[in-house]
C-alpha cells in the first residue's frame, strides 16, 4: 500500500490505496454493491455500480487489431458535481453509446471501476447499461477538471511519456492553427461520414449534418513545447467564445487571424493525455480542461515548490 502510494505521489488515500492493491490481486474488498454512487466516491475494484454524470466529450471508436484479434474500442468523459470519470466501453459494448451525446445526462449501469495511470474509469461490459437523459435526474454545475479520485499531476512538457493521463500542463501559447471542421450528426454528435452525396450517422442514417470542430496549438513550457489538441468544448475553452462564433470561424476564416494574434504569448494551464502520433511519430497533448486565466498567486506557489524541490 505505501508503494502505491508513493507511485501515485500521494495524490489519494490510504483507503484508495489499499483498495486499488487488493484490486490488482484479485482480492474481492467489497460486499456485493449496488446503488448510485457519486464519482469522488469510486473506488478501484466497485462491481455493478451505478453513476449518474453529465456528458462532456465523446471520442470516436477506435478499431484495432492485435495478436488476439481484432475489436473496437469507445470512451466518453462525463462528470457530476464532485468530479470527472471516463466510461470506456469494448467490442459489442460500443454500442450502447450509440444514442449518447455531449451535454446529455446519462445513468450508467452495472460497470466495472478500474485504475488506469492513477485514474478510475468506468468499464462496461455485456450487462452494463446507459440510459440517456433519465427521467428525475438533472446535474446543473459539474466538475470542470480532476478525475474521481486522482489529482491531475503537473508536469514538464519534456518529461512526459506517451500514454499518460489526467497531467496538467502550464506554458506559454507559441502558435496557433486555424480549427478544422468536421460533419457530425445532429442527433448524437458523433462523426457522420459521407456517402456519395449524403452524410449518414452509424447510429441514426442519412441526415443532414451538424458541424464540429478541433484546433491546434503549441504550448512552450520552458523545457520544451508540445502540440496540444482541442476539441469542441476545449477550443471553446481557450477561445473564450461560444459555439456559435466559433462555427462563423467556417465561412469566414479570415476573421480568425486576430484571435491567433491574441492567443499568442497566452499564459495557459491545461489537464489532459498524453499520445503519440504515428503518423508524425511525436507526442502530443489531448486536452480535457482548460484554464486561460490561472491563479497567478498558485502558479507562483507551484513555481517556488519545484525550485525548492531541485535545489
Amino acid at each position: 500500500i505505501k508503494q502505491k502510494l508513493e507511485q501515485l505521489s500521494g495524490l489519494i488515500s490510504k483507503d484508495g490505496a489499499a483498495h486499488i492493491v487488493a484490486n490488482e490481486l484479485g482480492i474481492n474488498v467489497f460486499d456485493e454493491f449496488t446503488g448510485k454512487v457519486k464519482i469522488n466516491k469510486l473506488l478501484a475494484g466497485m462491481r455493478n455500480v451505478e453513476v449518474v454524470g453529465k456528458v462532456q466529450a465523446i471520442y470516436e471508436m477506435r478499431e484495432f487489431t492485435n495478436a488476439r484479434g481484432s475489436g473496437k474500442v469507445q470512451s466518453m468523459l462525463i462528470a457530476d458535481e464532485t468530479g470527472m470519470a471516463r466510461v470506456t466501453a469494448w467490442h459489442a459494448a460500443t454500442e450502447k453509446m450509440a444514442k449518447a451525446a455531449e451535454g446529455n445526462i446519462v445513468r450508467v449501469k452495472n460497470s466495472l471501476v478500474r485504475e488506469n495511470n492513477g485514474r478510475l474509469e468506468l468499464h462496461l461490459n455485456d450487462q452494463s447499461e446507459i440510459e440517456v437523459n433519465p427521467a428525475g435526474e438533472k446535474i446543473d454545475a459539474v466538475a470542470t477538471s480532476g478525475s474521481s479520485s486522482v489529482k491531475a499531476v503537473r508536469k514538464s512538457i519534456k518529461d512526459l511519456a506517451d500514454n499518460e493521463s489526467n497531467v496538467e500542463l502550464f506554458g506559454t501559447v507559441v502558435q496557433v492553427f486555424e480549427p478544422r471542421f468536421f460533419e457530425v450528426c445532429p442527433q448524437c454528435g458523433k462523426r457522420a461520414k459521407q456517402r456519395d452525396a449524403e452524410y449518414a450517422c452509424e447510429a441514426h442514417g442519412v441526415v443532414q449534418p451538424d458541424y464540429s470542430y478541433v484546433m491546434n496549438a503549441i504550448l512552450d513550457d520552458g523545457t520544451e513545447t508540445i502540440r496540444c489538441v482541442f476539441f469542441r468544448q476545449q477550443a471553446e475553452q481557450l477561445l473564450g467564445k461560444p459555439r456559435q462564433e466559433v462555427l462563423m470561424y467556417k465561412e469566414f476564416p479570415e476573421k480568425f487571424d486576430s484571435v491567433k494574434i491574441d492567443l499568442l504569448g497566452q499564459l495557459v494551464k491545461m489537464n489532459g493525455r498524453v499520445s503519440r502520433n504515428a503518423m508524425f511519430d511525436r507526442l502530443e497533448f489531448v486536452t480535457s480542461d482548460v484554464n486561460t486565466n490561472p491563479d497567478p498567486d498558485e502558479e507562483i506557489a507551484k513555481a517556488k515548490e519545484k525550485l525548492q524541490s531541485e535545489a
